[in-house]
């Protein structure tokens, strides 16, 4: 029977078989090259999906997600129910993946620089003369110590392939993060004694008290945290109830059943000053209360409610704070943690520590309903945690930067030229350093800026695994696989874009040096991982246990199906630690910036939609509203109406925001939620480069911030800036998107984009 010419080729087109069949028939080479759906052949549409399972990398914390793929184009993201971190969850920024895979901005090849550094002035070229390229400038810089790799926080297989190139190089690897987490990961470790973020049990607690963490938007694991907090909430037990104590009004605050205000930096006094009423009363578990203060119930009498709540805020009194410390010790399971502002201050680790000691008095550590400390990884050369580097190390960076020490600058995944404040000067350094090579996908500032772009693929084309941190409180290991192929692919293989572990082996094996990795591209040092979890024997792949699995490569399969190994069995086994002590007196935050009428302190906040700024290019989230003010595509100041009134400001009113290390612009909000003495901007806009959805719009808040760092750790004290705000006499249209209202304001400055509801 002959065949149709569906099935023809359906049967032909991209295979090996098909190019042998296309040949014999004299057909072009090219017909084969069918990829996009709007250059399929009509009776080729099968219009039949396939689910596959991967990981999301937009966000810091690795969601597992189901991507829908018809003829060959990714067309949905979902959640994956059977990954622990979201359970079927994802977010907005998760579902943006798809217009960063197909975006019109992307990096299409290899390019070297013509123009002057930043001109944006670049020419192609192909894979081969570019790792020619770079091996050959890396070869004289070998023994010299002057390469630094810049990456995001990198765990996992990748992140072993980075330290050993780092380490075999004798290199320098830099870890950055915009709004770093080492304040948070040294409370961690003094507190708990953990290397690793414990799992917060928010699913199984009956009260929270949060501190500056806005958990259920940006800060650490949101989707996860979004996910227990519904538990929470609607389980079926008695409602939980949840205090959220923080210097803005966010969506976390928002959420709570309280919103208590404080003033910027005072969280950790707050903190002991309940610790110290939960004490004194013998509310608490009196061992821990006893290594708390080293044996002296007065110890902590610097704290009683009375004596600090003046200094904490105005709108809290004495009993409010005894109130609270009454319910937390009452309503157990009860779990306390912070982090976000209120670890961005000088005093950040005073903050914290105080904040998650309050779980040794409820009996909160190590047991439901609190903190749960997570298990090593199940994996041989894999770092324990992703390294970030402090904003201490960054200046040091800087500096080297000046002395003429860097002569390489390798960077993927990070735009320090954007996110770093503008007083470190790294972009003044950057014209000092011979060779800054880009490993980005997207023309970001930092990349506008390099000598030679190698671009690597999206993560929806590219191997990888991923240890969640924070877990969920047992081992397990996801898998990231190619859901499409190469949307350049089509290029050639000289063109196109290439894995970032796979280059820094071809320049490894240029430079005659051995990484000693367990395979010869990243794919196959993935799938060594997951033999060593089949060898092992235990734990879950797929809908089946490791042991069942007849050979490795079923076990790869359900693997990949399912997107990840686990073993719930496998959990911690470290005793709960014994707490240590208290601090006994008062640790002030300071501030950097002008003071007078017209001041106030600054909370940049992440946004979230476009996070730290890597969703900027992407259009579906420009345009997400702010859960909060509910703004989209412009930078934003929220402050408080009564302040705004008393300046004579108005919604859409340009406002300059100065601090003594700069300025910039933004379109006013005033807030009845926002603080009198602070006002909040969102992180996100202000790029210099980044396409054509990036590129120009809005202001870049991080480039004012005082270059302050935490006392202990050195991580940058993002919350600690005070600011001038002034009219220029300028008006912007803010858009919004709002609901109804019993009546529409007549201010001509006040719009307000109208959904029309009816109900039934």
């Amino acid at each position: 029977m002959g065949l149709s010419r569906r099935q023809f080729l359906t049967l032909a087109g991209g295979s090996a078989a098909g190019a042998v069949i296309f040949q014999a028939c004299g057909i072009p080479p090219n017909e084969i090259l069918v990829q996009a759906p709007i250059q399929m052949p009509e009776d080729m549409v099968t219009g039949l999906d396939n689910w596959y399972a991967t990981l999301c990398r937009q966000c810091p914390t690795s969601e597992g997600i189901l991507v829908r793929v018809m003829e060959g184009r990714a067309k949905k993201i979902e959640g994956n129910v059977d990954y622990p971190v979201n359970a079927g969850k994802h977010s907005a920024r998760c579902e943006a993946g798809l217009q960063a895979l197909y975006h019109p901005d992307r990096i299409r090849g290899p390019m070297v620089r013509t123009g002057a550094r930043g001109s944006g002035e670049f020419d192609e070229i192909s894979w081969t003369d570019a790792i020619s390229r770079l091996t050959s400038q890396l070869q004289n810089l070998r023994n010299a110590e002057s390469m630094v790799v810049v990456t995001d926080p990198v765990g996992a297989h990748l992140g072993m392939v980075v330290e050993r190139f780092v380490s075999r190089l004798n290199g320098r690897h830099m870890a950055y993060e915009p709004l770093e987490r080492n304040t948070l990961s040294a409370a961690v470790k003094e507190v708990f004694d953990e290397e690793r973020m414990p799992d917060l049990d928010i699913a199984n607690a009956s009260y929270i008290l949060s501190f500056g963490a806005d958990f259920l938007s940006t800060w650490v694991s949101p989707v996860k945290y979004a996910r227990g907090y519904g538990e929470f909430r609607q389980g079926d037990r008695e409602r939980g109830k949840m205090v959220h104590v923080d210097s803005r009004f966010s969506m976390t605050a928002a959420s709570a059943d309280e919103w208590v205000y404080v003033n910027p930096g005072m969280e950790g006094v707050l903190a002991l000053s309940i610790a110290q009423v939960i004490i004194s009363e013998g509310l608490g578990d009196a061992a821990a209360a006893d290594s708390l203060t080293g044996g002296d119930s007065s110890a902590l009498d610097a704290f009683e409610p009375g004596k600090v709540a003046g200094s904490i805020s105005e709108h809290i009194s004495a009993e409010r704070i005894e109130e609270l410390a009454r319910e937390f010790a009452g309503h157990r399971p009860s779990l306390a943690f912070g982090g976000g502002s209120a670890a961005a201050h000088s005093n950040g680790l005073f903050n914290l520590k105080a904040i998650y000691s309050l779980n040794y008095l409820v009996g909160s550590v190590g047991s439901k309903g609190g903190i749960i400390f997570n298990p090593d990884p199940n994996l041989d050369g894999i770092p324990s945690t992703a390294a970030i580097s402090s904003f201490a190390e960054w200046r040091g960076l800087v500096s080297d930067m000046n002395g003429g020490d860097v002569q390489a600058l390798l960077v993927r995944g990070a735009d320090p030229w954007y996110g770093l404040p503008e007083a470190v000067g790294f972009k003044e350094a950057s014209f000092k350093v011979p060779l800054i090579v880009s490993f980005s996908g997207f023309m970001d500032d930092t990349t506008a800026m390099a000598d030679l772009v190698l671009p690597e693929g999206n993560y929806l084309e590219e191997w990888g695994s991923d240890v969640s941190d924070p877990g969920s409180g047992h081992e397990m290991v996801g898998f990231q696989q190619p859901v499409v192929r190469p949307f350049f692919e089509s290029r050639g293989p000289e063109l196109g874009t290439k894995s970032f572990p796979d280059v820094l082996q071809a320049v490894a094996q240029g430079l005659d040096i051995d990484l000693e990795l367990p395979g010869d591209n990243f794919m196959e040092i993935v799938q060594d991982g997951a033999r060593q979890l089949f060898e092992r024997g235990r734990g879950m792949a797929g809908t089946q246990r490791a042991g069942d699995y007849p050979d490795f490569q079923s076990f790869w399969f359900g693997a990949l199906q399912n997107g990840l190994w686990r073993d719930e069995s496998a959990r911690s086994t470290k005793p709960v630690p014994e707490p240590r002590p208290l601090p006994t007196t008062i640790e002030q935050p300071s501030f950097d910036g002008p003071s007078g009428p017209d001041t106030f302190y600054l909370a940049p906040f992440a946004s979230a939609s476009l996070y730290d700024g890597r969703g900027a290019p992407l259009p579906w989230l420009q345009a997400t509203p702010d859960p909060v003010s509910t703004a989209t595509w412009r930078t934003w100041i929220e402050i408080n109406v009564t302040r705004a009134k008393e300046m004579g400001v108005k919604i859409g009113d340009v406002m300059k925001v100065t601090s003594l290390y700069g300025s910039i612009e933004a379109l006013a909000y005033p807030s009845p939620a926002a603080p009198t003495n602070v006002v909040s901007i969102p992180i996100g806009q202000g790029h210099t480069a980044g396409g054509r959805f990036a590129k120009g719009r809005g202001a870049n808040v991080l480039s004012i911030l005082a270059p302050s760092a935490e006392q202990e750790t050195g991580s940058l004290a993002w919350s600690a800036t005070r600011v001038k705000v002034e009219k220029t006499g300028k008006w912007i249209w803010l858009p919004r998107f709002e609901n109804n209202v019993p009546d529409l304001p007549t201010d001509e400055h006040h719009e307000i984009i109208q959904i029309t509801r009816t109900d039934t």
